[in-house]
């Protein structure tokens, strides 16, 4: 049996190891986009806040104690572009060498994630703006604050991740404003314990702007950086 798996965080990393256990012939093959493999994505705030203050702790396992220990070809960096399913087959593009090779298969699991999503808004493909999904993301976010030593951030949403950064941005001494869309954070909460983080993030000095959402981010001329936000049909300038 000749198994891929396209994906190789969370999902495909634990999908790889569970095939294992259960048959030590099958041939396992797994794809990852991005250099790195079975990672926590609910540290990376941690670890940018400083709670996590080892990188390698974000790190389950590396790409090549997961070979050695469970027997599966682990290729990062080698992103999948195409399936045949007639044919059982797909393509994966080498984003090292970049080449482009075929690779046939019994079973198929996909397990890719996702991306954050960057809406068309004026001003977004500013520097100053991250998105927090991965481990270079994380990188690029630790990198800015240790360096650039910023004062104010702006976290826009008001998930899990979104929160979980904010509650780190202001371990970190900066003044944190939240901006959410719908009339509460963290969506799967009913409101009235939604209201109670609500009252939380207050608090503790952090603001929280529901319903509306940023439409426009500039750069400042004393170079500085503000987001612009229409909040209950009023403009609202976060610095």
């Amino acid at each position: 049996m000749k198994i891929l798996i396209v994906g190789g965080v969370a999902g495909g990393a634990t999908v790889a190891a569970r095939l294992r256990r259960l048959d030590e012939q099958a041939e396992v093959i797994l794809f990852e986009r991005g250099k790195y493999v079975s990672y926590a994505n609910c540290g990376l705030p941690y670890y940018i806040g400083g709670t996590i203050a080892q990188r390698a702790k974000l790190f389950v396992q590396t790409a090549k104690g997961f070979t050695e220990r469970f027997r599966i070809d682990i290729r990062t960096e080698q992103e999948v572009v195409a399936i045949d399913r007639t044919r059982k087959q797909v393509t994966v593009h080498d984003l090292v060498s970049d080449t482009v090779y075929s690779e046939s298969y019994d079973k198929l699991v996909l397990s890719p994630g996702a991306e954050p999503l960057r809406p068309r808004i004026e001003g977004i493909e500013s520097r100053k703006i991250f998105t927090l999904r991965s481990v270079p993301d994380t990188d690029a976010i630790k990198q800015h604050v240790d360096t650039q030593h910023p004062r104010r951030a702006v976290v826009v949403g008001g998930g899990f991740i979104g929160l979980e950064m904010a509650e780190n941005l202001h371990h970190l001494g900066l003044q944190v404003d939240v901006v959410e869309m719908a009339n509460q954070v963290m969506a799967p909460l009913d409101f009235s314990m939604a209201s109670l983080v609500h009252r939380h993030l207050t608090d503790k000095g952090v603001g929280l702007y529901l319903e509306d959402g940023v439409v426009r981010f500039e750069e400042r001329s004393e170079g500085g950086f503000s987001s612009i936000c229409r909040v209950a049909d009023n403009w609202l300038r976060i610095w």
